[in-house]
């Protein structure tokens, strides 16, 4: 019998900088899940994929509580960040280091089985969702979004945010990864073996001085200091002059009183 190599591990293009948690610690079960919302109810036990740092995991819990609430992240860093910002008060969620290929829980154990912006990140997204399916019970779901990078749209137009977007499809694409997902996820749940499988979409609206000034500063500050930028480095696909540029692009437009920039994303509600 042949021998099949492993794929190489998975590499997070964001990584774990402080301009990535902020981004992170925005998320809330209104502007992330709105999608998945109508089917949580009290009692119901659901597992995070993809923690990051908690707070959607939080708010999630409070719609189930009190339900068993499980999130999971490949990054220790993250799961530790996770546990730190947990309340001392409301819903108990517990929070552990975990692989989303090879899930250390038996099978059935969920009702609810969440990603938010997860898959786009993997080397093998049909692997993880059929893993996902494995866990969760037979009249359960599964729900993920993800972003689609092509599909956002911004003005003022600026070809050096062209330059961005174009040097992160160049970024993910060496990290093995999709970050056109959004489009992708209604095939792969498919693929995974759902039988049934509802796609719908919605997006994150920046266009308003506060919330420019917010997405603007964020991506300033990720295209210079996270691991997008130390990686696009690495592979030498661009110089810490050109991230420069891009940083004062984003600066500039979120300065712009016409500033506009629109994120959609697609959405997966999948049952066995």
């Amino acid at each position: 019998m042949a021998v099949v190599p492993e794929q190489p591990p998975d590499t997070y293009t964001h990584g774990h900088h402080e301009s990535v948690l902020r981004s992170h610690r925005w998320r809330t079960a209104e502007n992330s899940a709105g999608y998945l919302l109508p089917h949580l109810r009290p009692g119901l036990d659901l597992l995070d994929v993809g923690c990051g740092p908690g707070n959607l995991t939080l708010d999630l819990a409070r719609r189930v509580a009190p339900g068993r609430v499980l999130g999971l992240d490949a990054a220790a860093d993250a799961v530790e960040a996770a546990r730190s910002d947990a309340p001392t008060e409301g819903p108990s969620v517990e929070f552990a280091v975990g692989d989303v290929y090879a899930l250390d829980l038996p099978e059935d154990s969920f009702d609810v089985v969440h990603a938010h912006q997860v898959l786009q990140h993997l080397g093998d997204p049909v692997a993880a969702l059929r893993e996902m399916r494995r866990v969760v019970r037979p009249d359960g779901v599964v729900a993920v979004r993800d972003s689609d990078y092509a599909a956002m749209i911004w003005a003022p137009l600026d070809p050096r945010l062209d330059r961005w977007l174009a040097l992160y499809h160049e970024l993910t694409r060496r990290n093995r990864a999709e970050a056109d997902a959004g489009r992708f996820l209604l095939g792969w749940a498919q693929a995974a073996g759902f039988r049934e499988v509802t796609a719908t979409t919605s997006t994150w609206t920046f266009a308003d001085e506060d919330t420019r000034s917010w997405w603007g500063s964020l991506w300033a500050d990720r295209v210079t200091e996270s691991s997008y930028a130390t990686q696009a480095l690495e592979h030498g696909l661009t110089d810490e002059a050109e991230l420069a540029d891009l940083a004062d692009a984003f600066r500039t437009w979120a300065a712009a009183p016409d500033g506009f920039f629109a994120i959609l994303h697609g959405e997966v509600l999948a049952r066995r």
